[in-house]
């Protein structure tokens, strides 16, 4: 089951870019991060009544609040508008820092330590994604107000993470993406002039695109995200995330006619190699009352 979560999760937020290159054309950065954030909220709110779920204790409401403003307001919007300065192959590049700043958070935050290969496989998928944003990259780190924010995201992102993970212990990650999405849709209501105005005078594939993000890759992959998340460290967990960039450039291969160059093909590669080794658990070292016994 885990296994089938992370792959559900990594291919719903890999199908986000797609979708992202249809709405943002008619919906600025923080109308198009509310506008998904309240369709994820509705969905997952309306699935959290039917199945009478609990509510969090005001200790694990902090958390989950944390989350909220930093992974699913503040992330969002600083990646949209990231976006409209730099390609997407320089903005994946910079983002791809926030694995590694989750192995990191984890280890002192959460007491996960600090395993030689999770951080091996973590720097060898970063590698890879390095290559594929070099290989996309169009034009290079020309705006520093862009590389600004997408290491704002990325910080954003494993702060978000290193939050969740212990409320996980106790609520269920349906609530938890629910309260979080919500909350996450409360800090951008600032946009909400911005979304009326776009929707207005956006076209019906912009509005569906819109619902799709806020349905597919908000909704249904948080869940399935929180769900895996709650079931494995948070380090190796964000490790799994360096697969999203090589499936998201064959989605826009197949969907947009976006033919990667080939230097992605390497790219990938190392992506899975260093997500394999980051899932890979070391041996446990046998003490020498163990080797006594055998």
């Amino acid at each position: 089951m885990i296994v089938s979560a992370v792959g559900l999760t990594v291919a719903l937020w890999a199908s986000a870019f797609v979708a992202i290159r249809y709405a943002d054309r008619q919906l600025s950065p923080g109308a198009l991060a509310l506008g998904r954030l309240l369709v994820g909220s509705a969905a997952l709110g309306l699935l959290a009544l039917a199945r009478r779920e609990p509510l969090p204790g005001r200790r694990e409401l902090l958390g989950i609040a944390v989350c909220g403003v930093l992974w699913f307001g503040l992330y969002n919007v600083s990646l949209n508008a990231a976006e409209t300065r730099i390609d997407a192959g320089t903005a994946a590049m910079l983002v791809n820092v926030g694995p590694i700043l989750i192995a990191i958070f984890a280890g002192l935050i959460l007491h996960e330590g600090f395993p030689s290969r999770l951080f091996a496989g973590c720097l060898v998928s970063f590698a890879g994604a390095v290559l594929i944003g070099v290989a996309t990259s169009r034009h290079g780190l020309h705006e520093s107000v862009g590389a600004i924010l997408c290491l704002v995201a990325a910080f954003a992102y494993a702060g978000g993470v290193v939050a969740q993970k212990p409320v996980l212990r106790t609520v269920s990650p349906l609530m938890v993406t629910w309260l979080a999405c919500t909350i996450g849709a409360i800090s951008c209501l600032p946009y909400a002039a911005s979304l009326v105005h776009g929707v207005d005078h956006a076209k019906t594939s912009t509005i569906a695109w819109t619902v799709y993000l806020g349905v597919a890759p908000t909704a249904i992959g948080f869940v399935t995200w929180a769900y895996a998340l709650a079931r494995t460290t948070a380090g190796r967990m964000g490790s799994t995330t360096y697969l999203v960039p090589p499936l998201a450039l064959l989605f826009g291969w197949a969907f947009l006619g976006e033919v990667p160059p080939l230097l992605v093909l390497p790219g990938g590669v190392l992506c899975l190699a260093g997500v394999a080794v980051a899932r890979t658990r070391g041996r446990p070292r046998l003490d020498q009352t163990s080797l006594n016994r055998i």
